[in-house]
C-alpha cells in the first residue's frame, strides 16, 4: 500500500472547511471550484469528488451538435451561417417563381 498523508482540517462556524494546499494543488481546487460531496455506507466517511468548470465542461461539448447539421452546410459553419445560407436558398428558389 502506498504512503497515507493524513491532513486534518476544522469545520467553521458556518460549516466551512479550508482544503489543505497540497491537496488544492493536486486536484487543481481553486476559489470557485465545485466539489460534489457523497457520503458512504461507512459511518464518518465521505467521498468528495472535484467538478469541471464550466469552462471545461464548453470545450468538451464543443462540435457535439454537429451531427444534427444538414450536409449541405460547410463543416466550420456557424449556426447563424448555417441560417444565412438556409434565407438565401429560399430566397433564390422564391424569386424563380417570380
Amino acid at each position: 500500500m502506498g504512503i497515507v498523508n493524513v491532513m486534518i482540517t476544522t469545520v467553521t462556524g458556518k460549516n466551512q472547511i479550508t482544503i489543505p494546499a497540497k491537496i488544492a494543488s493536486t486536484h487543481k481546487i481553486k476559489a470557485g471550484t465545485r466539489l460534489e460531496w457523497e457520503p458512504t455506507d461507512e459511518p464518518g466517511v465521505l467521498k468528495v469528488r472535484v467538478l469541471p468548470d464550466r469552462a471545461t465542461l464548453a470545450v468538451d461539448m464543443l462540435g457535439a451538435g454537429r451531427k444534427h447539421v444538414p450536409a449541405h452546410v460547410p463543416a466550420k459553419a456557424a449556426p447563424v451561417e448555417e441560417l444565412t445560407i438556409d434565407r438565401q436558398t429560399e430566397d433564390e428558389a422564391r424569386h424563380t417563381w417570380d
